[in-house]
């Protein structure tokens, strides 16, 4: 998090993505994504993807410099590699964009897409890792995604070994955790991807009545016989 502010001020405010990966979601798209090479020699608990851009010639790869140099002697990064054209910067996205893929070959997992303030995604990755570990010993955290507006895909695997069925079927105990930690922290339990349906319950449980007969008013003024999507809450 640290970095992050240190990147907006190096930057002037260029900066287009801020993305984590942690060690495990590298190791998992690594070991299964055909051609996969590591980016950095080293292999650190969190990876950071950093993307900026400038219209000035030079300034991006300029703020860039400055801000690993500082970062590096500040002890806020470990180590770094930089994109010398556009097929390395494919290739690193390729790293981040392919972490749900890859972790199809682990088994099942519990897929949260959340957001808190971004001050505290921090905060959250640790409690909710803990109060999940104490629950469900063994199970592995693969977190990643937006952290420059707070948003977070924390995927909960099962431990190694562990019966596939049996983690499935822990599913909702787990993301009442999540939910609840997130919900303390003034977060959102749907980010990006919405509540689709797996999510009435808990969007019934956290959101306020009266913003809930707001959205329903919404739906039936534009669906009345509802036919859209007819499973989803909204």
């Amino acid at each position: 998090m640290n970095l992050l502010v240190r990147a907006r001020e190096e930057t002037g405010g260029t900066v287009e993505a801020f993305e984590i990966v942690s060690r495990l979601g590298m190791d998992l798209v690594l070991a299964h994504l055909p051609g996969a090479r590591a980016p950095l020699q080293s292999r650190p608990p969190w990876f950071v993807l950093i993307e900026v851009a400038d219209a000035r010639a030079g300034a991006a790869e300029a703020a860039l410099e400055r801000l690993l140099e500082g970062a590096l002697g500040a002890g806020l990064v470990t180590d770094a590699a930089v994109a010398q054209n556009q097929a390395q910067a494919k290739a690193f996205w390729a790293l981040r964009e392919n972490q749900s893929a890859a972790q199809k070959a682990e088994g099942a997992a519990w897929k949260h897409d959340v957001a808190v303030p971004v001050s505290r995604v921090a905060d959250f990755i640790a409690e909710a890792s803990a109060a999940l570990e104490a629950r469900f010993p063994g199970v592995r955290i693969d977190a990643f995604g937006h952290v420059g507006d707070g948003n977070i895909h924390y995927d909960v695997l099962s431990a190694k070994g562990a019966d596939q069925g049996v983690h499935t079927a822990a599913r909702d105990e787990g993301a009442r955790i999540v939910h609840d930690i997130v919900a303390a922290m003034g977060g959102s339990i749907s980010a990006e991807h919405g509540l689709g349906t797996m999510k009435t319950a808990e969007a019934l449980r956290y959101k306020a009545p009266a913003e809930v007969a707001a959205q329903r008013a919404i739906r039936a003024a534009l669906d009345p016989k509802r036919i859209m999507n007819p499973r989803v809450l909204f």
